[in-house]
């Protein structure tokens, strides 16, 4: 039985909070860290040159501060210049899937259909018993084909084999896990997902959003020793990469959120994470939240998420128009309209946290028309409703966001990627909206960054290397690919750290480097605001700390 007791509701999380920030400061009892000579990026507008630690708050900053709290007890960190910075944020993460992926095998730096086959063949030997469910791949990396079964059958007879599209809106699969799974030339294609077939008619192996769920529903669960192991590989290479907390937004399982809350009840999971679950399961969630509240600093849940459309590389992203590359189709609806309506009206009158999943132009619209009816009908209120990804946006919808306040939960990565082929699908007019990161901020809305990890890397540095640069990641764009959506650093760290503590309600304790805040600092080994941008992936995580603890050091720190 879960022990609700270990977690807080956020009512109470905040007076314990506010009662530790009176005492620390009314006692100006010594600190129990001290960061000292680095330069501090505070993330509230200004510089600083020292931080003081008590417990797990931030109790001072600036070096005359430090020093008059600083004891024979307190252990001082000398950063010999390393620069200093409220620990990163990930605002969108597929963290247990990402965490599986760190032991599966590579696809995606794969040169050709030889090389891929030959891993999928190295894998298959080393676990012949078991599902092989990942590394991803990337078609385009492979000469643009999508790859079949007929590919990978011979090197797996008996092994069921289901690996993701780099994006996760497709599954490739080899005659076994197509058997499993009951999938025929008769079986019909399932609302709002598709099952790629040959001329004959036949499954090709791969499977595209919704249809997804025909192999999930036969693939074997993780045991609880497994899904906490993997989550543990995962926290830890999140912690060496600066990050304090990710953002779960899960449409599909609660797997991840139930595996975190095991971790939970034996402890801190040293990693703080922001829990959604599915739309449909809006009462469920509500009832967790009557009986045990909404989590605590460590773990919170409270918000739900939904998928409108799928994805521009699986061209089930939703136009208004029909893609360029494939006139017959315009993407998929990957939850019905009507039903998505119905479930976001009763989960905000429910009072959750709703975000959803919008790629293509009348997918974001679509969603944004469904806010602005929501709040009309239950009225005004402190929402944050957020849009994953708003990736390809018509211009006149761009001032939308700021508007309505709705938070564009975006991630810089995708933009180096997809452009190396995006206007294959969508053609030059729709690229004039597409990744619009400089627009939405110039719009005063409020924007945020992540990885979609394991899309893409789960690495705060190239992220902001992608928003500051837009060099797609084959190299023809020296220049930047839609240079006048480029960024600045200063604006990619606000929404790596400030604007991620603002869209997951916790701007009062996370994101800035200030007396009272919680100890969630990121040590880098040079200033990115002050090298060559191109030197920005090559930054390095020296040291982190979450909640007062250092939880990760370099070996060169």
């Amino acid at each position: 039985m879960f022990d609700r007791r270990q977690f807080l509701g956020s009512g109470a999380a905040l007076l314990g909070a506010a009662a530790f920030a009176r005492h620390a400061f009314a006692a100006s009892a010594p600190l129990d860290i001290a960061l000292v000579n680095g330069p501090v990026w505070t993330g509230a507008g200004g510089r600083s040159d020292a931080i003081g630690i008590a417990g797990d708050r931030i109790v001072a900053v600036g070096a005359d501060a430090v020093r008059a709290r600083t004891a024979r007890s307190t252990r001082v960190v000398d950063l010999k210049g390393a620069f200093a910075l409220p620990a990163f944020t990930d605002n969108h993460t597929h963290f247990l899937m990402g965490s599986n992926a760190l032991t599966r095998p590579d696809l995606l730096s794969v040169k050709d259909r030889a090389e891929f086959v030959g891993r999928i063949a190295t894998a298959v030997k080393a676990a012949p018993d078991q599902w092989l469910l990942g590394g991803s791949w990337d078609e385009q990396r492979l000469g643009g084909q999508l790859p079949t079964r007929e590919w990978i059958d011979a090197v797996s007879p008996n092994t069921p084999i289901a690996v993701p599209r780099t994006d996760l809106h497709s599954y490739l699969c080899n005659s076994v896990a197509l058997k499993l799974a009951g999938i025929t030339r008769d079986t019909p294609d399932p609302e709002g997902g598709v099952i790629v077939r040959d001329d004959k008619g036949e499954p090709t192996g791969v499977v595209k959003d919704n249809a997804k769920e025909l192999i999930n529903r036969v693939i074997p669960p993780l045991t609880p020793a497994q899904l906490e192991t993997s989550l543990r590989g995962g926290i830890a290479h999140g912690l060496k990469h600066g990050f304090a907390q990710v953002h779960v937004p899960d449409p599909f399982d609660w797997d991840c959120f139930d595996g975190l809350r095991r971790l939970r009840a034996k402890g801190e999971t040293d990693m703080r994470f922001y829990n959604f679950v599915p739309l449909r399961d809006w009462e469920k969630l509500a009832a967790l939240i009557k009986a045990e509240g909404r989590g605590d600093d460590w773990l919170r849940w409270g918000g739900v998420k939904a998928l409108v459309d799928g994805s521009l590389g699986a061209r089930t992203a939703l136009f208004h128009d029909p893609y360029t590359d494939d006139p017959h189709t315009r993407g998929v609806r990957v939850m019905p309209l009507a039903e998505l309506r119905e479930k976001v009206i009763a989960a905000d009158r429910a009072g959750l946290h709703i975000t959803v999943h919008a790629i293509g132009d009348e997918a974001n619209d679509d969603i944004l028309d469904l806010y602005a009816e929501v709040e009309k009908l239950h009225g005004k209120r402190d929402r944050r409703f957020r849009v994953e990804h708003a990736q390809h946006i018509a211009p006149a919808t761009i001032l939308r966001f700021a508007k309505q306040n709705v938070i564009a939960s975006v991630q810089p990565y995708h933009a180096v990627d997809d452009g190396r082929w995006a206007v294959k699908r969508i053609g030059e007019k729709r690229l004039n909206g597409t990744y619009a990161f400089g627009s939405l901020i110039r719009s005063g809305a409020t924007v945020t960054f992540g990885s979609d990890w394991p899309v893409a890397p789960l690495s705060a540095m190239e992220g902001i290397y992608a928003a500051v640069m837009r060099e797609t990641i084959d190299g023809a764009n020296p220049q930047g690919w839609l240079p006048d959506q480029k960024v600045t650093v200063e604006q990619s760290l606000h929404a790596y750290t400030v604007a991620n503590a603002y869209a997951g309600f916790q701007e009062d304790r996370l994101g800035r480097i200030a007396p009272g805040f919680l100890a969630d600092i990121a040590v880098l080994d040079s200033d990115p605001t002050a090298i060559d941008p191109e030197k920005l992936p090559k930054v390095e995580v020296l040291r982190t700390f979450v909640g007062g603890r250092e939880r990760f050091t370099a070996a060169s720190a």
